[in-house]
């Protein structure tokens, strides 16, 4: 065997061994002391090896030594997500050129996935929109979906009630059951603004936040408008395609609110009171003249609206409040919640103005039975 590859332990042996061979009548005496030279030699040059080791790794261990080269990892870093994407400088940057122009290359171009249809919006701009529904009372509150085309929402209209069916005694009757179905037609809720050159010179980030905050909120405050109409407007009782509304004639009093909840059915968890700001100063009155002793909003919340006339000045039967669970009514964007916006910088060239229009495409209807009851104004008396 070659002696470096032999282990200390195995030399040590062959030592021994030759040490026993040299006595015999037959042995190689020049042979076998060669070997024990080379085993000598190969041990001592392992102890001088092994004592240089520890002596670098002493000097290791103090700090001493030098950088002989730097070696770097090099990390792959993971393609940035959509979502990271939408949320860069220069996809902000992109998105906002492309509502200038036109042209969705760019936008294209940074996503890391492909998109079919129209570009996403960047996530500020997303923000913009979920931020203008929070402060809005109402929309904040309303039942929202994304469903492609018109949307049927079913509801009872009339059903027989459960009963209790003893054993071995006659099968109930079946149940008697009529459905009527809301059919949700979307349609454009669209608002527009002018901009001068000096709008439209804005940076990326500053410019979507002023087009987008600008119109999102007048958008969102029809939506809540359209809300309030389809509660204040419907009918008292059901039909096969429509969801009535309960309605009570009273002025601002204790009762009134409290009176109107009586209404609502056992659906309807999340109650507030819809009202113009003005109106709550008659209900206030109402409180002061009962020294304070009830609250007149029956501790529900307050949700403001102009969509509904104040009291001082509604007509007689007007709805001027209205008390109930807003997921009651329905909102459904066929082509998402977003805001489309149309760029139109020729109409009004000559004035250095751009006109921007903002969409959203939506539907929108009562859709909960027993969630609302309208207070009207009673009648003038004589």
């Amino acid at each position: 065997m070659n002696l470096t590859e032999m282990t200390v332990e195995e030399l040590m042996e062959r030592r021994s061994a030759i040490a026993e061979e040299i006595n015999a009548p037959e042995a190689d005496l020049n042979a076998l002391e060669d070997e024990v030279r080379a085993i000598n030699a190969e041990l001592e040059s392992r102890k001088a090896a092994e004592e240089q080791r520890q002596t670098i790794r002493d000097a290791v261990a103090a700090g001493a030594g030098t950088v002989v080269a730097e070696i770097k990892e090099e990390r792959k870093e993971s393609p940035m997500t959509n979502e990271e994407v939408r949320n860069s400088k220069e996809y902000i940057d992109a998105f906002a050129d492309y509502i200038k122009t036109g042209d969705d290359k760019q936008c294209r171009a940074l996503l890391t996935q492909n998109v079919s249809g129209v570009v996403p919006v960047p996530i500020i701009v997303d923000e913009i929109v979920r931020t203008a529904w929070e402060r809005d009372g109402i929309m904040a509150r309303v039942r929202k979906t994304s469903i492609r085309g018109n949307l049927k929402v079913a509801f009872e209209l009339s059903a027989t009630e459960a009963v209790v069916h003893t054993e071995g005694t006659s099968a109930p009757s079946e149940e008697s059951l009529s459905l009527g179905i809301v059919t949700m037609i979307p349609a454009n809720i669209k608002k527009w603004i002018r901009l001068s050159d000096e709008a439209v010179a804005m940076g990326g980030e500053e410019f979507l936040r002023y087009v987008y905050d600008e119109l999102t909120y007048q958008i969102v405050k029809k939506e809540a408008a359209l809300a309030v109409a389809d509660i204040a407007g419907a009918g008292t009782s059901s039909d096969s395609t429509s969801i009535g509304v309960d309605k009570i004639t009273a002025a601002p009093s204790l009762t009134a609110i409290p009176t109107a909840a009586a209404h609502l059915s056992d659906e309807a968890v999340n109650v507030c009171v819809i009202m113009n700001r003005l109106s709550e100063v008659d209900f206030l009155e109402a409180h002061a003249a009962g020294n304070f002793a009830i609250d007149p909003f029956a501790g529900l919340p307050r949700v403001y609206t102009s969509a509904l006339p104040a009291y001082s000045t509604a007509s007689n039967n007007a709805v001027y409040a209205i008390v109930g669970d807003l997921s009651g009514e329905h909102f459904n964007y066929p082509e998402g919640d977003g805001v489309v916006l149309k760029w139109d910088e020729l109409t009004e060239a000559e004035a250095d103005l751009v006109k921007v229009v903002g969409r959203v495409y939506a539907a929108h209807a009562v859709t909960g039975p027993g969630r609302f009851c309208n207070i009207a104004k009673p009648a003038a008396t004589t």
